[in-house]
């Protein structure tokens, strides 16, 4: 039987830090003078590097922002973290009964995967197999943090399937040579944006296991299978 690797996302996909996040940074810019709606502000953070944001803010700014306020995104963001964070609705289940290797593979530094998985009781299942861009050096859409994962795991890109639930993922897994299923709950309005760029799309973790086991009998061929 073929070897196949599955690549979760973390934030987002296996824990719901985002949402958390968003308004950590919708607060702090608005503080600067930049207004965004709670959707806004969960669409401009999602699945990127901090450092990219920020510079944008810093850009409809037209000035720097204050020293220390990356810190002081990351402590508030970590202190809601610890008191209201949960991890996905339905994806304990779903890594509790995978019977494919998975491991997860994200953009945030590694102490705030191992943070988050923590603090939502999923580490235990990927212990040993943590990926983060800031250790590989490659970020989204760069294809590098996939293509790392799955050769450090000794599987063809080709047999790998990417979990995501940002463009930047999609177009990550999908520039690596991956199938790519996008998790585009129906409050967060994704779901077209994702499917045009070649995902298979799914509003409920309910939904991923079923996915995953037909696209391992069907195999890369069956990427835009439902």
């Amino acid at each position: 039987m073929t070897k196949r690797l599955v690549i979760f996302d973390c934030d987002g996909v296996l824990v719901d830090s985002e949402t958390l996040s968003s308004r950590v940074m919708r607060e702090m810019a608005g503080t600067e003078g930049l207004d965004f709606s709670s959707e806004q502000a969960l669409e401009f953070i999602r699945g990127r590097k901090v450092a990219e944001w920020v510079g944008q803010l810093e850009a409809r700014l037209g000035r720097a922002l204050p020293a220390g306020f990356v810190p002081r995104f990351r402590s508030r963001s970590a202190d809601l973290f610890a008191t209201e964070l949960l991890p996905v609705p339905h994806v304990r289940q779903v890594v509790e009964e995978l019977e494919l290797p998975f491991c997860t593979a994200s953009s945030a530094p590694r102490e705030k995967i191992l943070n988050t998985l923590g603090l939502t009781g999923l580490l235990p299942y990927f212990q040993d197999r943590i990926y983060s861009a800031y250790e590989v050096g490659a970020w989204k859409p760069d294809p590098g943090l996939f293509l790392h994962a799955a050769a450090d795991l000794g599987v063809p890109a080709e047999h790998c399937a990417v979990v995501e639930d940002s463009l930047v993922g999609v177009r990550a897994g999908l520039a690596a040579g991956m199938s790519v299923f996008a998790y585009a709950p129906r409050e967060n309005g994704t779901a077209a944006d994702l499917a045009a760029e070649g995902a298979i799309v799914f509003d409920s973790m309910k939904e991923l296991s079923a996915l995953l086991d037909r696209w391992t009998v069907r195999g890369p061929a069956a990427r835009a299978a439902r």
